[in-house]
């Protein structure tokens, strides 16, 4: 589906941020005072705000030109580093002022769980000639684009002026205007074409309860009056709302997923709703594609994106039922975004043809060494010239749905050839696990990974659990002779 859209260019205006990610380990209490010990491991940054709406934009294809305002400090220079390191974004909108400070969020974390959060930031009001030439960067994006994208996060860049501006220049040129909400009243954005709350900015916008469909429909109805458009209500693992301003309501389920982390999911919301519309396609099919990217987004650690390999796998999924399996080039892709936010990637192996206790201990143990873990299986052929005529006993297919189904897998690829080595070497993961029966000498693709810095871990197996032990003891093949 996504594949064959060609997307357009998106201006993309607001406050722009640096989140900062200091990853590290606890393992005691200080004692200086009753808090945690972080070993601090690595520290990364990415952009936030209205940068990681332009990052998720360009990151599915779009061509994307942002507008904002920044200090002359050094979160600035890193901002604009990663920036310009992305293909795709146009940063020479960024307005630059002295007497800013580049907002900055600091998270330090242990694993996944996050224990502090630092903001650096001083709220004003930018001066006049400050937001004149916003106006005017906005104006020269805005020429050229397909899709204007106001992302307000209330740290200043938005005032009153600026805004209506920005609308007016986008209505006068017929360019669709979509407006990440911060305003208690949204008639601030009367122009625009979509405004898209989360549920708590929909219940400050309306004072009105928001429990069931029947409440969220009349919310709705009250803050498109305010501002005379669409309205897309983004309401966690209930999914999304779509209020059209002709009366029309369609809610859309959240896909499952593990959430680890709603930092910035509702940035890859509005970027997907504004690349798919970029691309010539229409409101209800931009918000199906966008409830997809929200379910990868929150899985992930951190402010992320979601690529366009990532969102596609995630579609034909959904349209298959084939759990979590995606082709070599595809995991490639996957995986480089995962390596791009500082994830660990885990990778294991096997043939899997009745999952048994042991392979759930392996595959646990494998995913309790990184952030991310995938699971190549070998393919019905391989099974056959390593196994024999009679295996495997189930399909690839249905292997590889039974293991991509399982809560520690996040990605599932097939092989043909006897080891996985061709696979290890496209995917390139920082750690291969294999069973404690292996030597490390043993382990297949062991060197090349160790080559670049990654590592080998050898994990403990449950005795006298194998598929070959189940079938031979189906056939009436004592224990102790199937052992052998």
């Amino acid at each position: 589906m996504i594949n064959d859209f060609t997307f357009g260019r998106v201006a993309i205006i607001g406050d722009l941020l640096l989140d900062c990610y200091i990853h590290g380990s606890v393992g005691r209490i200080s004692p200086e005072a009753p808090v945690p010990v972080l070993l601090r491991a690595h520290q990364t940054a990415v952009p936030g705000g209205a940068a990681n709406v332009a990052m998720n934009a360009a990151t599915l294809g779009c061509s994307v030109t942002l507008v904002g305002l920044v200090g002359q400090d050094e979160s600035a220079e890193a901002l604009r580093a990663v920036l310009v390191g992305t293909p795709g974004i146009d940063i020479a909108g960024i307005v630059a002022d002295p007497d800013w400070t580049t907002i900055t969020k600091t998270r330090v974390l242990s694993g996944r769980q996050q224990i502090v959060r630092i903001d650096d930031e001083r709220i004003e009001l930018p001066t006049e000639a400050t937001r004149s030439r916003l106006i005017e960067a906005a104006r020269i994006a805005i020429d050229k684009a397909d899709v204007v994208v106001c992302s307000d996060y209330a740290k200043g860049v938005l005032t009153d002026d600026v805004l209506a501006a920005v609308i007016a220049i986008a209505s006068a040129r017929g360019v669709p205007v979509i407006v990440d909400p911060k305003r208690k009243d949204f008639s601030a954005y009367r122009g625009a074409f979509l405004v898209t709350p989360n549920r708590n900015e929909l219940a400050e916008a309306t004072g009105l309860p928001l429990r069931t469909d029947d409440e969220i429909e009349q919310a709705v109805r009250v803050v498109s009056a305010q501002f005379g458009g669409n309205v897309l209500v983004t309401r966690s693992e209930e999914g999304m709302t779509l209020f059209r301003r002709e009366g029309q309501v369609t809610h859309v389920h959240a896909h499952k997923s593990e959430v680890y982390d709603v930092s910035g999911a509702g940035d890859t919301v509005v970027a997907t709703v504004a690349s798919v519309l970029s691309a010539g396609q229409d409101l209800e099919t931009a918000v199906v594609i966008a409830t997809s990217a929200a379910s990868i987004v929150v899985s992930k650690l951190g402010t992320a994106t979601v690529s366009r390999a990532e969102l596609s796998a995630a579609l034909m999924a959904e349209m298959k039922e084939s759990g979590a399996t995606v082709a070599l080039g595809r995991a490639s892709a996957i995986i480089d975004e995962w390596h791009h936010h500082g994830a660990r990637v885990v990778f294991t192996n096997g043939c899997f043809d009745l999952v048994h206790p042991g392979h759930i201990a392996l595959i646990r143990a494998a995913a309790g060494h990184g952030d991310k873990l995938i699971v190549a299986i070998n393919s019905d052929a391989s099974v056959k010239r390593l196994k024999g005529a009679s295996r495997p006993l189930q399909d690839e297919q249905a292997r590889a749905t039974v293991i991509g189904a399982l809560r520690d897998v996040d990605l599932v690829v097939v092989f043909d050839e006897d080891t996985p080595l061709e696979t290890i070497q496209a995917l390139r993961p920082d750690v291969v696990v294999k069973g404690a029966d292996y030597q490390e000498h043993e382990v297949v693709g062991g060197d090349f990974v160790k080559s670049y810095g990654g590592s080998v871990v050898l994990v403990d197996l449950i005795s006298g659990r194998s598929t070959t032990s189940i079938v031979q003891k189906m056939q009436g093949v004592p224990m102790a002779q199937a052992a052998v």
